[in-house]
C-alpha cells in the first residue's frame, strides 16, 4: 500500500460526493452518524470539503452514556458543522421490552443500538432533506463487521472501497485531530476492541486485501473464513425471479 496517494484520493472523492449531490440530492445535506472514531471523523470531513460545512448535519447517538461521545464533540467543533444529540436508549430499551418473555441473544443485544441508529439517522434525514452518510470501510467489509440494516447501509459511502490504512491516511491528510485518527475502534457496544474481537489486527488484514501478504496461517483461515461467511451483506437480497 506503499503507492497510496492520499492526496490524489482524498481529491478524487470529494468531487464524487459533489457530484453525487448534484444528481441525488442537489442542495441537501449529507447526514453523518458521529461517533467519534476515524470512518465518522473522515466521512463527516470529506463531506465537508464537498459541500461547505453548512450541508453538513452530524448526529451523536449514545445508548445511554458513551464514555468516549467528547470525541465526537471535537470533531464536529472541529469542522464547524452543527451538531444533534438523540440518545436511543429509550428505543432500544422498548424494543427489548416489547420483545416480552422472548429469549434475547447476545448478538440481538449488540446489533440492535446500530439498527436503531440508522432508523434514527433516516428520520433525521427525513425531516432535514437529507442524505444519509455510510461510514463503512473496506477493512471492516471485508470481513463483515458491521450489522446488516444498521451501520452497513446509507444512501451513499465514501469509504467502502477503502482500508483502514488507506481511511487513516486521509484523516491525516484532512487535517483531522490525531486523537480521532488514531483512535484504537471500539464497537462501542460489547466493551472490545475491534481487533480483540476479530482476532487479528488490521494492518494484517489490509496488506492481505491491497497486496496479497498473507498472514499466518490460522489467521488467514480465519479472514478467509468472515469473508465467506459474510459476503452476503455486501450483495443485494436475493429475490424470486418470476418469468411470467
Amino acid at each position: 500500500m506503499s503507492n497510496f496517494n492520499a492526496a490524489a484520493v482524498t481529491d478524487a472523492c470529494v468531487r464524487w460526493i459533489r457530484d453525487w449531490f448534484s444528481k441525488n440530492g442537489d442542495g441537501c445535506r449529507a447526514v453523518v452518524g458521529i461517533s467519534g472514531g476515524k470512518d465518522s471523523s473522515v466521512t463527516a470531513a470529506l463531506c465537508v470539503r464537498a459541500l461547505g460545512a453548512e450541508r453538513v448535519l452530524g448526529v451523536l447517538m449514545p445508548c445511554g452514556v458513551q464514555a468516549d461521545i467528547d470525541c465526537a464533540v471535537d470533531l464536529c467543533d472541529a469542522l464547524g458543522i452543527e451538531r444533534v444529540v438523540i440518545n436511543v436508549k429509550d428505543a432500544v430499551d422498548g424494543v427489548l421490552r416489547a420483545m416480552g418473555d422472548m429469549p434475547v441473544s447476545e448478538q440481538t443485544r449488540i446489533n440492535l443500538p446500530p439498527r436503531i441508529r440508522m432508523a434514527t439517522l433516516y428520520a433525521v434525514s427525513q425531516s432535514q432533506n437529507g442524505r444519509v452518510a455510510n461510514t463503512c470501510n473496506l477493512s471492516e467489509d471485508w470481513v463483515g463487521y458491521s450489522t446488516r440494516y444498521g451501520d452497513s447501509v446509507g444512501d451513499f459511502s465514501p469509504l467502502s472501497r477503502l482500508t483502514v490504512t488507506e481511511v487513516k491516511a486521509i484523516g491525516r491528510e484532512l487535517g483531522l485531530p490525531a486523537h480521532l485518527v488514531e483512535k484504537v475502534p471500539i464497537d462501542g457496544l460489547s466493551g472490545s476492541t475491534d481487533e480483540e474481537k476479530l482476532g487479528f489486527t488490521y494492518a494484517a488484514l489490509d496488506a492481505y486485501i491491497r497486496d496479497g501478504i498473507e498472514p499466518p496461517a490460522d489467521v488467514k483461515e480465519k479472514i478467509d473464513r468472515l469473508h465467506r461467511i459474510n459476503q452476503f451483506k455486501l450483495e443485494l437480497m436475493p429475490c424470486f425471479e418470476y418469468q411470467p
